[in-house]
């Protein structure tokens, strides 16, 4: 049998950095930490889809005519502020775009879906030299209700891999669906010197929780165990009650769940807990529709 040969870049996943690194350039900086590799050509996965968009990334904004950096004059940076009233919701929002997840979750709807990404970051230009025009990166305030009306502007759906954005929200009318990854069971179950550290993130958890059961809008919570900074796509899953008080997850697999998610829209919405276990999932759209069966929901 003949094999066809093929370099192939491997992508270094938050992970694999050194803690004293800035994780949120690393999918900027993982052209200078490449390694290569031989292989029989095979069918392509789910994350090296991922990494060949870091490696074909800067090709692709030259093929289309997207500039590999920011343009260092800053009028050209500004966001335009004006939008036509018209504006068809096409974009899926990411919030806290500059972490390990929210990362993970961009190159995911870039590579695997296409379409319009808005994400919220800290850093504008390191978003644009990382993802270049795929994505519409803006900063601001997010409790700011004018720079809340720009960032929801044209998004129908919104994934949130980190509390405080949805109780910040004072209307999220027009939005078709919200994905939260929560880590309220965690929190809940933590004590002692735990406990003190995650209160004000299991406030904040607790908030947005509400938030979203009272907004009208459909909505999948994802209770997930404790995140963990380990490779994605080599475990099962578990979906027990409790698993998520008990188990631990990848921060990979927990981004993969929040896109796979995307489409499974509940009627009202429903929440359910994730850990990393045993169980194969072949199909994620006929496991999502049974955990909102099992909760009493049904997809739109």
């Amino acid at each position: 049998m003949a094999y066809t040969l093929f370099s192939h870049t491997c992508f270094i996943f938050p992970s694999q950095i050194p803690s004293g690194k800035l994780k949120s350039s690393f999918v900027y900086n993982v052209g200078r930490r490449v390694l290569t590799r031989c292989s029989a050509k095979k069918k392509i996965g789910f994350f090296d889809q991922i990494l060949d968009y870091i490696e074909g990334g800067p090709k692709l904004r030259k093929w289309y005519g997207a500039p590999d950096l920011v343009p260092k004059d800053k009028s050209i940076m500004e966001e335009e502020d004006e939008y036509p009233d018209d504006e068809v919701r096409d974009a899926v929002l990411v919030t806290d775009g500059d972490s390990d997840i929210g990362q993970i979750i961009i190159l995911s709807l870039i590579v695997k879906r296409g379409g319009r990404v808005k994400a919220l970051v800290k850093d504008k230009r390191t978003a644009r030299e990382a993802f270049g025009t795929y994505v519409e990166s803006m900063v601001g305030d997010a409790s700011n209700k004018t720079f809340q009306k720009k960032a929801l502007r044209g998004v129908r759906a919104i994934i949130c891999p980190n509390e405080g954005f949805p109780s910040t929200i004072g209307s999220l009318k027009g939005i078709n669906h919200v994905i939260y990854l929560s880590q309220l069971s965690v929190y809940r179950s933590s004590n002692g010197i735990q406990a003190l550290m995650n209160s004000n993130a299991r406030k904040l958890a607790e908030q947005d929780e509400a938030t979203l059961t009272a907004s009208g809008v459909p909505y999948t919570i994802i209770r997930a165990g404790a995140l963990q900074d380990t490779p994605g796509g080599k475990q099962g899953f578990s979906f027990e009650e409790g698993c998520a008080v008990r188990g631990t997850l990848s921060k990979e697999d927990a981004a993969f769940i929040c896109i796979e998610a995307l489409d499974a829209i509940p009627q009202k919405g429903f929440t359910f807990e994730v850990s990393n276990g045993e169980e194969k999932v072949l199909d994620w759209k006929a496991c999502l529709a049974g955990l909102m069966e099992k909760a009493g929901q049904q997809l739109q």
